[in-house]
């Protein structure tokens, strides 16, 4: 027997799929952060067409405000670093050849010329990387403009698609997968704010019980960096330990170090995060935390968004699957224990309403029909 046209299709889709990874492998994980992007975005391009936008004039608005929220994160934490940057020159001027460090009677000598060596090759060499990736940097922002307009111009066109490749009783599936990837992104992306705004709060906190000269400027560079997962804020924490350290204030670095690196570093990812995970992403705190982890180990820097995603969806199939309908094995399985209560498989309540076959396979059909046009009418 051939394969009917709607297989063919899927195969071609599959195969080209496979194809265009290949071939945008530089630009893959680009492509899907615009992807997760536009997702979020989406109710915004509801709400704009709602209030009387035409389709192009919601999407660019809607992808306008999304570039410019991308700006509001990226442009105080450069600002900040540009202002300071003669400060830094100064303190690596100043930092003599080596310092003594004297805790509890004993002295050291801290030798910092093989330091400032590899301090000034780090610093060149990120320079270098800087210049040198800056128009591939450019491209790829403005390749996630486009992917996210063009989502945003035509939202139902993939999923359009799917549902025709798709058979008409699996429909509710689909749309059931799409509910659970777009309350999941929403809830990643909240979360991802969330943790960053209470690392500035704690951040602040801190670095102005310690005596630091701008511990707002300091707390933001801190919070900013927390869309860097995990290292971010503790690379401000490290950076003061080490100025206090040539200073020769080692009790402030000692201090700053241990309650930075664990209040500032670790208490955000380790109890902000998930505790806000159980109550934003309806997934259990472990299995959110086992898929931002892996995905950022697998993934680099995209898996917080991936990671969790893809163990979401996980969670759906296997709700799916546990409100399936009961397979023929299981009912005669049961069958001798049913009716040595009385009861038939096709009737275990007792009474003679119907079969569980029958009203599963009523509960499918509705379903199905749910699915049969290209809107899912619990999308919001």
């Amino acid at each position: 027997m051939q394969p009917s046209r709607r297989t063919v299709l899927a195969a071609l889709l599959a195969a080209m799929l496979a194809l265009t990874a290949f071939v945008l492998a530089d630009v893959l994980a680009t492509v899907v952060f615009a992807i997760t992007v536009a997702y979020v975005l989406y109710p915004l391009q509801q709400a704009l067409r709602g209030r009387g936008f035409s389709t192009r004039a919601a999407a660019v608005a809607a992808t306008a405000t999304a570039f410019l929220a991308i700006l509001a994160i990226a442009v105080p934490f450069v600002y900040l670093l540009y202002s300071r940057r003669a400060e830094f020159v100064a303190f690596l001027r100043s930092i003599p050849s080596e310092i003594p460090v004297e805790v509890s009677g004993f002295s050291y000598v801290v030798e910092t010329a093989p330091l400032l060596d590899a301090a000034v090759a780090a610093i060149r060499s990120l320079a270098t990387s800087v210049a040198t990736t800056a128009p591939v940097f450019a491209l790829k922002a403005l390749l996630l403009v486009m992917v996210v307009y063009g989502l945003l111009y035509a939202p139902t066109a993939p999923r359009v698609a799917l549902l025709r490749l798709c058979p008409g009783e699996y429909h509710d599936v689909l749309f059931a997968l799409h509910r659970r990837t777009a309350n999941t992104l929403r809830a990643i992306y909240v979360l991802q704010a969330a943790t960053a705004f209470g690392t500035f709060v704690v951040a602040f906190a801190l670095f102005a019980l310690l005596g630091y000269s701008s511990p707002f400027a300091l707390a933001v560079v801190a919070g900013m960096l927390q869309f860097i997962p995990v290292l971010g804020p503790s690379i401000v924490i490290l950076a003061l330990a080490a100025m206090d350290v040539v200073a020769g204030n080692a009790v402030r670095a000692l201090l700053v170090a241990g309650l930075g690196l664990f209040f500032v570093g670790f208490v955000p990812d380790a109890v902000i995060r998930p505790r806000l995970a159980g109550e934003t992403t309806d997934l259990p705190v472990s299995v959110y935390f086992v898929g931002f982890v892996g995905g950022l180990l697998s993934l680099g820097a995209i898996g917080f968004v991936v990671g969790p995603l893809v163990v979401a969806l996980f969670a759906e199939v296997v709700n799916l699957l546990s409100d399936g309908p009961v397979s023929e094995q299981t009912k005669l399985s049961d069958r001798p224990a049913e009716e040595g209560r009385g009861r038939s498989v096709d009737d275990p309540s007792g009474l003679s309403g119907g079969s569980v076959t029958d009203s599963l396979g009523a509960t499918e059909t509705a379903d199905a029909g749910d699915g049969v046009t290209p809107t899912d009418p619990t999308d919001g």
